[in-house]
């Protein structure tokens, strides 16, 4: 069987176009598998001075490549532009879309900071009691209850001391003779009976017998305990009531153990609290009581927290010492 001539021809052909696809082929597999490092384009003709790392901006090299201190690619820094800063170089776009803000860096010590909850509480060393200094009857109280806020020298009760008829009749007597050893003595008889300087002053000024005196506080604040009721008998030196101060307060907090040490007597608090947001008061640490709670492993600490208009009735407070 014989071939067309044509058909001859056709194999060389075909042969050289398989080995040109093929050596294409292998090209084209050569080069995705291994390609070579892109080399950086002259910026419109302007020969490239040198390259640079940005992070170290310093050094510089001949020929583009990789960085040998970051694994990073070299930038080429042409003829006219300005020297780089040193530092890292953030794209404006990818500093807005992080959110990145810049402050200023103040070199200084870091304190430890302690976060505990309190409880505001009454000074304890700011009590004043009234208490009868003779005996006698109540006979008219002022409309006080616990828990009153009261002014100095406010009125509690009236009570009638038929003890100090006598001593107050002696006395104007005595006055009468202008004998002043006689008169000092009688006064100071009064003064001893539990009378007041003012008690005193009336009876000379009057010259009658004043048999009933009225119990006032001594300080403002709160009225703790008050024990007096109108028709009542009272001793001499039975306690009628009972003032606490207001103008400091106490906020016991408690601390856990782990972060007592690095409390110290003196040391000043921030103090925040529920019924006044977004204000902060300044107290110090008074006390820092040498028990500990076996329940909750704390310590209590006292802290002293000025309260001026005696506004702080709220039983509760957040605070943080400054260590």
């Amino acid at each position: 069987m014989t071939h067309p001539p044509t058909s001859r021809l056709q194999w060389p052909v075909i042969a050289l176009a398989v080995a040109l696809i093929g050596g294409a082929s292998f090209g084209i597999g050569r080069w995705t598998a291994k390609p070579s490092a892109p080399v950086a384009a002259p910026a419109k003709g302007r020969p490239a001075l040198y390259w640079y790392d940005p992070m170290v901006p310093q050094q510089h090299f001949d020929k583009p490549g990789k960085s040998p201190f970051m694994e990073m690619q070299l930038v080429p820094k042409y003829a006219g532009e300005p020297d780089a800063p040193p530092g890292v170089m953030i794209d404006p776009a990818k500093v807005q879309n992080l959110g990145v803000r810049y402050a200023v860096a103040h070199r200084g010590d870091l304190g430890q900071a302690v976060t505990a909850a309190g409880v505001i509480d009454f000074n304890q060393r700011d009590v004043a009691v009234v208490q009868a200094r003779t005996g006698g009857f109540v006979q008219r109280v002022y409309a006080r209850a616990p828990g009153d806020v009261i002014s100095a020298g406010a009125p509690l009760a009236d009570i009638l001391a038929p003890e100090w008829g006598a001593a107050q009749a002696e006395f104007l007597a005595v006055r009468r003779t202008e004998n002043a050893p006689l008169i000092a003595a009688a006064r100071q008889r009064l003064a001893l009976l539990g009378m007041s300087a003012s008690v005193i002053a009336e009876v000379e000024r009057t010259g009658r017998p004043r048999l009933t005196t009225t119990l006032t506080t001594p300080l403002g604040g709160v009225i703790r305990t008050l024990s007096v009721r109108s028709g009542m008998t009272v001793a001499a030196g039975q306690t009628l009531a009972e003032i606490s101060g207001l103008g400091v307060v106490w906020l016991n907090a408690a601390v856990p153990e782990a972060a007592a040490g690095v409390l110290r007597v003196g040391q000043s608090a921030r103090v925040t609290l529920a019924a006044f947001p977004g204000q902060t008061l300044s107290g110090r640490v008074a006390t820092i009581l040498p028990e500990a709670q076996g329940e909750t492993r704390t310590l209590q600490v006292r802290i002293e927290l000025p309260n001026p208009g005696g506004r702080l009735a709220c039983p509760f407070g957040v605070i943080q010492f400054q260590c």
